[in-house]
């Protein structure tokens, strides 16, 4: 080997070693040349004048050490071995060589500091009873194991490593394990990967999904980030679109969204039935459905933390796809070796070509003006629309040194709609325009001062845009609206290892945020202004401990908010959080959550015809003073109980939360009975179970998860003053399952659940005639239920090599493909004649997909 060669590992062993850098090290003989399989058959046919048979795909990218004997048998014993592929001599000339579908894996369990060896260490083979312990001297070996299970070894004090049983091939010598300490991260400490691969639950209870890990889900092709939590129990969309995620009967705008410490405005594309983050250069996503850390700040519901790949790899990779709605491409190109920049852009297919997926997308967000009339006639309605969407990301990724590194992100969102509507039966005609856009900038420097001292600073810029004009021509009338939301915030993280098992964070977080909501109609003139701004000055502070032997995890701190309205208001709110996880007994765990927060942002939802009930919600910020949209902070306190069971191939787990919300205006819940609720301040309070069982093999996965709850709320100045929430919907049943074979993967699911709370008009005198204009008579809120709600979906993906360098998947979906009409909403609206009209909101039919991607 060149000695230029040799002073480079010799560099790179040393640079890992200081630095503590994770990871897996392969022992081998350096001194034997290796080789590409293909190659070594190749020349063994010339020499010996035999031939081979096989399949490219199955062993272009093995590589061996090139065997010393010059005996034919011994040749091909030694590639066995190395490979463990099967080689079947047919007659003296003609042999077959096949990939075999099973294993035989050792390996050799060390520690990372001094290279020790760590006897005693658990070996699993996950989703299976197979299993084992490493010797005195860390040794371990298994027999006739999947190719592609992951394999786990893990040791009290040290970090999980999880591995492929590909990477541990019987060879000689066997492979080297390096273990690295728990104290470096306890946060990433797995506690079991369920539903499908790239999707697990930490020891605080939060999820975190990594989509280069992803295996499939039902109705999944790609790892759409708001697509796949909704796999998990207790949360979902009322109306299957991703800008509306529901978690714990809260709304979507009580939901914290993060990407790269960003806190987005914006989420979805195609009004919201696409989630606006491409998940190809994200390195993982944290949901947090309770026992929040006291570094987040905001969202009294939920929080989707999104981070991006933030590490620089010494090689250009990335990948380009497309499917039936829109293309993508994305990659890091490295600057050196310390510095690379990431980048991703997307856009709509439309410019090109519209397909049966953009139609049936189009359908269900415009068919609210599919207007049934009290004959049950549906007019006659003509469109034409010029519709697109793209985003756009950005990364500067520069390590000063090891210890201390910049990183530098940007995402640009965007929604273009021009659209005429025809109604061919009253003559009538709008036209509209609409243009979204989210433009965000961040960055941060993460320090490393010593073994036990840790900071991160963090910044960012934020600025939503919503403008939209809509002009009746026969009128004319024409309506303009503009929502602007910017906002600016600084935040100092730092953290101090009191010990290998007692961590202590504490920070400090300031938030400017100003928000600008401007309305004008010409006919008749009417125009209006709100402008307001809040400032947030936040100190946290929280101890993490992790008991030696794995037993114990508890996080708990506290929050303090001074929040500053220079004009009219200040308050202080202390939020104190709980995060804890016992091991009861062997394989049963127990979890206890708890927290207060707090928010000071809010979507009002604006009346149906504004649009034509497009994209309606507008953001406001609090300020209970002003006269037109009164809206308090809003308030949460939430706490929840749970026990998680896991043995092996099984998961089963059970928890209960109660979750009370104060300081909700009803303008921000979508009540769609007009006239029937103002400006009143209430709350709502739900309380409920979830339940999920899991069982997982190394080849397949099934699961039933369940979700009970009841949701009601609090109005004192309305009759009744208690009454279901718009989103209290009491049972939710998901039964779903994957199945993998080889490269090919398949999964599919039944999502069910009862129908949601709307309200009717009243029976015997529907319309009011005593207002002018005329107004519904409606019965009580929320007294009535929708239809039960039942969708089946399927996907399948197959994963090949075009070449050694570059990998293909196609997939494919069908979402509803019994074609189920799912009613998601139904309300009413006076006409021009005093007509009741009933607006019905339908899901999607059968909606196919289809998706090509390459990565290299």
């Amino acid at each position: 080997m060149p000695k230029a060669h040799l002073k480079y590992l010799l560099s790179f062993f040393i640079f890992l070693l200081l630095f503590s850098v994770p990871k897996i090290m392969m022992a081998q003989d350096e001194n034997a040349p290796t080789t590409n399989l293909i190659g070594l058959l190749e020349n063994l046919e010339i020499q010996y004048d035999i031939k081979f048979s096989y399949v490219d795909e199955d062993i272009g990218g093995i590589t061996i050490k090139v065997p010393e004997s010059v005996n034919l048998q011994e040749i091909l014993t030694s590639i066995q071995n190395q490979t463990q592929v099967k080689i079947r001599k047919l007659n003296e000339r003609y042999y077959t060589v096949t990939k075999s579908t099973t294993v035989d894996i050792c390996a050799i369990v060390l520690d990372n500091f001094k290279e020790n060896t760590v006897s005693g260490s658990s070996v699993e083979v996950l989703g299976s009873e197979v299993g084992t312990i490493t010797d005195s001297e860390g040794h371990f070996n298994l027999q006739n194991i999947p190719r592609k299970a992951i394999i786990q070894i893990k040791h009290i004090g040290f970090k999980p490593v999880f591995i492929s049983a590909e990477d541990l091939t019987n060879d000689n010598p066997c492979k080297t394990l390096l273990l690295d300490l728990t104290y470096e991260e306890l946060d990433e400490v797995i506690v079991y990967q369920f539903l499908t691969t790239g999707l697990s639950k930490q020891l605080d209870a939060s999820i975190q999904l990594t989509p280069e890990d992803f295996g499939i889900l039902p109705g999944l092709i790609e790892p759409d980030v708001l697509q796949t939590i909704q796999a998990l129990p207790g949360i979902k969309s009322i109306d299957e679109t991703v800008s509306n995620i529901n978690i714990r009967g809260g709304t979507n705008d009580q939901n914290l969204i993060l990407w790269d410490g960003i806190k987005m405005y914006q989420s979805g594309h195609f009004f919201g039935l696409i989630s606006a983050f491409n998940p190809y250069l994200t390195d993982k996503i944290t949901l947090i459905k309770n026992g929040t850390s006291a570094q987040y700040g905001g969202g009294v519901s939920g929080i989707l933390d999104i981070e991006t790949k933030n590490e620089i790899a010494n090689d250009f990779f990335g990948g380009a796809g497309f499917n039936l709605i829109n293309g993508d491409v994305y990659g890091q190109v490295p600057l050196g070796n310390n510095a690379a920049i990431q980048f991703s852009a997307r856009r709509s297919l439309t410019d090109f070509f519209n397909t049966p997926t953009y139609d049936e997308f189009f359908n269900r967000a415009f068919q609210d003006s599919q207007i049934k009339g009290g004959t049950g006639q549906t007019d006659d309605i003509k469109r034409t629309e010029n519709f697109y969407f793209y985003d756009f990301t950005g990364k500067l990724l520069y390590d000063l040194n090891p210890d201390h590194k910049i990183r530098i992100s940007f995402i640009n969102i965007n929604n273009n709609l021009d659209y005429t509507e025809q109604n061919l039966t009253s003559f009538r005609e709008t036209q509209s325009q609409l243009n979204q856009t989210n433009l965000s900038f961040g960055g941060s420097l993460e320090s490393n001062w010593s073994d036990v001292f840790s900071s991160k600073i963090n910044t960012y810029y934020t600025r939503y845009d919503l403008n939209s004009e809509n002009t009746t021509i026969n009128t004319p009338q024409i309506l303009s609206q503009k929502n602007e939301v910017v906002e600016t915030a600084l935040k100092l993280n730092t953290r101090y290892k009191l010990s290998e098992a007692l961590h202590w964070l504490n920070g400090y977080q300031l938030k400017e945020t100003g928000i600008l909501n401007f309305s004008e109609v010409t006919q008749p003139p009417y125009s209006n202004n709100i402008k307001g701004v809040l400032r947030t000055h936040s100190l946290f502070s929280e101890l993490e401990y992790s008991s030696p032997n794995e037993k114990l995890y508890a996080r708990g701190g506290a929050r303090v908010n001074y929040i500053e309205n220079l004009d009219t208001f200040n308050e202080y709110i202390v939020e104190p959080r709980l995060n804890v996880n016992y091991e009861l007994v062997e394989d049963l765990k127990m979890e206890l959550q708890g927290e207060f927060k707090n928010q000071t942002t809010h979507q009002v939802v604006d009346l149906e015809q504004n649009f034509l009930g497009i994209e309606k919600r507008r953001w406001y910020i609090a300020d209970p003073d002003n006269n037109l949209v009164p809206l308090p902070i809003t308030k949460s306190k939430q706490g929840s109980f749970g026990l998680n069971y896991d043995h092996h191939s099984l998961y089963v787990g059970l928890e209960g939360f109660y979750k009370e919300v104060k300081g909700i205006s009803a303008r921000t819940q979508g009540f769609q009975s007009e006239g029937q609720f103002n400006e009143e301040i209430g709350n709502y309070s739900v309380k409920g179970i979830e339940f999920l069982i899991n069982k997982k093999t190394a080849d397949y996965s099934v699961w039933i998860s369940y979700t009970y709850n009841t949701n009601n709320y609090t109005f004192e100045d309305i009759v009744p003053k208690i009454f279901p929430n718009n989103l209290d919907v009491r049972h939710t049943l998901t039964f779903a399952g994957n199945y993998i074979y080889g490269d090919f993967k398949i999964g599919v699911g039944l999502n069910y659940r009862t129908g949601k709370p709307y309200t009717k008009p009243d029976a015997n005198n529907p319309v009011d005639t005593t207002f002018f204009p005329s107004r519904i008579a409606f019965q009580e809120p929320n007294s009535s239920r929708l239809p039960e709600y039942l969708r089946a979906d399927a996907s399948a993906i197959y994963d090949f090599d075009l070449s050694h360098r570059i990998k293909a998947t196609v997939g494919a979906s069908v979402l509803n493909f019994t074609n189920r009409k799912n009613i998601l909403n139904t309300y009413y609206r006076i006409n021009d004649n005093d007509e009741v009209e009933t607006v019905e909101s339908v899901s999607l039919g059968l909606t196919p997909n289809f998706s090509f991607r390459i990565r290299f």
